[in-house]
């Protein structure tokens, strides 16, 4: 069974940058394509980053230039890197894995990031 974890949430400041970590088991890139969502209190779900298909990634218009997902498969791990942090990006923030055969989801239990002065 596929569980996700995720860290690096917390309290920054505008400009601010942080990074959040999500931890797989095993060889999970190989058989799910991985991203990020975040839900703001009263929002919908929404999609912050992707990998999709030959290893594109997708970003959401409102932070693009700002925020960067990588993967580290040795470590079976991804991150998201939030660079000049607004308060409108304060949400919080799941891993996801969509299954590539099945397209059945797992989701992390998501981190708060709040952007406040």
């Amino acid at each position: 069974q596929v569980q996700l974890v995720e860290s690096g949430g917390g309290l920054v400041q505008p400009g601010g940058s942080l990074r959040l970590s999500c931890a797989a088991p095993g060889n999970i890139f190989s058989t799910h394509f991985m991203g990020w969502y975040r839900q703001a209190p009263g929002k919908e779900r929404e999609l912050v980053a992707r990998f999709t298909i030959g290893g594109i990634t997708n970003y959401a218009d409102s932070v693009k230039g700002r925020f960067t997902i990588s993967r580290d498969n040795a470590k079976n791990t991804m991150y998201l890197q939030m660079n000049s942090l607004k308060p409108e990006d304060t949400a919080v923030y799941y891993c996801n894995a969509e299954h590539k055969l099945f397209h059945s989801n797992v989701w992390g239990q998501g981190t708060q990031v709040t952007v406040s002065s």
